[in-house]
């Protein structure tokens, strides 16, 4: 027999997340993330020496693939300068379009998608606070490496001192190397793509995208290989944590936000009005007989017709006790 369900009981589907609510939420969290890179600053010299710990922690592993690339990058410009436009351009365009892209086509995946995306950004945020570190194009030159965004930054809008804009190298963090956020950014544009893609250029992207951005931090010599490396960590951290981040947005949401009752559950249903489609109408009055559409008990009667039920073998069903014989006995009640 198939289920139906009350009219006000159905489960309430879940509110379509709106641009106009969600664009300043994206901005407020990156405002928060660039705010607190630029006051995580930290003390220089801690941050050269944790430069240099990872930097001989590498040499130690065979991990140093810095020098090899960047050397490659400052010997061959044709490979430099689109690296330097990689690094300065690319996460400010690519993870914006990747949200927009989820937000507008697959709309059921966008908001674990952008919890990842931020919960892992301010684990980023965390790692830079309790652990600022020199990258390698501002150690000293006695080291190896060569800032190739310096190097050509006459072909681009970037200048000498750091990829921002030319001018306002000082309003940035140049020691929130660990983690690269670079990396975990075009990790999280990559696994977008391939789960929701469903195009082989897509999977091609996908798999390109953050192996690229990985080659390209470390050639420019803006990060370390384990920088890399703890950017994947934090996006690992930041999808195990998305899912508690959600239920407590969820918990206090309902919290604050008074929910709004069904109409269905809070308007009386209207006099003669089915409850159910193709069901015979039940009377809400107290006390009335009716109990089925054209049945009617009496008094003494526990169920409708009950009284032509107990009429004796072979009776007509109107037939009174005189009428079944005179020595007929009268029907139980």
């Amino acid at each position: 027999m198939p289920h139906t369900e009350t009219p006000g009981t159905e489960a309430a589907p879940a509110p379509r997340l709106r641009w106009w609510t969600e664009l300043p939420l994206i901005l407020l969290v990156y405002a928060c993330y660039s705010a607190g890179r630029l006051l995580a600053r930290g003390d220089v010299s801690g941050a050269v020496d944790n430069g240099l710990t990872i930097l001989r922690f590498e040499k130690a592993l065979y991990l140093n693939f810095e020098h090899p690339l960047n050397r490659l990058f400052t010997r061959e410009s044709w490979i430099g300068i689109p690296a330097d436009f990689w690094y300065a351009s690319l996460h400010y365009l690519v993870t914006p379009a990747v949200l927009v892209w989820l937000f507008r086509s697959r709309a059921v995946r966008y908001r674990a998608a952008r919890t990842w995306l931020m919960t892992s950004t301010l684990i980023g945020l965390i790692g830079f606070t309790l652990l600022p570190t020199c990258p390698p194009r501002l150690l000293d030159a006695s080291h190896g490496f060569v800032d190739t965004m310096a190097q050509y930054s006459s072909y681009g809008w970037w200048g000498g001192a750091a990829s921002a804009p030319r001018g306002m190298g000082n309003m940035t963090n140049q020691y929130a190397a660990m983690p690269s956020l670079h990396v975990g950014w075009a990790l999280w544009c990559g696994v977008m793509l391939w789960r929701h893609g469903g195009t082989r250029a897509t999977k091609v992207a996908a798999v390109a995208y953050p192996l690229i951005t990985t080659i390209v931090v470390m050639g420019t010599a803006n990060h370390y290989f384990l920088d890399a490396v703890a950017g994947v960590a934090v996006m690992g951290a930041g999808l195990l944590l998305a899912p508690l981040v959600t239920r407590t947005a969820d918990r206090a949401k309902a919290r604050f936000v008074r929910p709004v009752a069904p109409a269905a559950a809070a308007t009386p249903a209207r006099s003669g009005a089915a409850s159910v489609a193709g069901a015979p109408a039940v009377s809400s009055a107290a006390g009335s007989s009716i109990v089925s559409a054209g049945c009617q008990t009496s008094a003494g009667e526990r169920i409708p017709r009950q009284r032509e039920s107990r009429l004796g073998a072979g009776a007509e069903p109107g037939a009174s006790p005189k009428d079944a014989g005179d020595g007929a006995p009268a029907p139980a009640r």
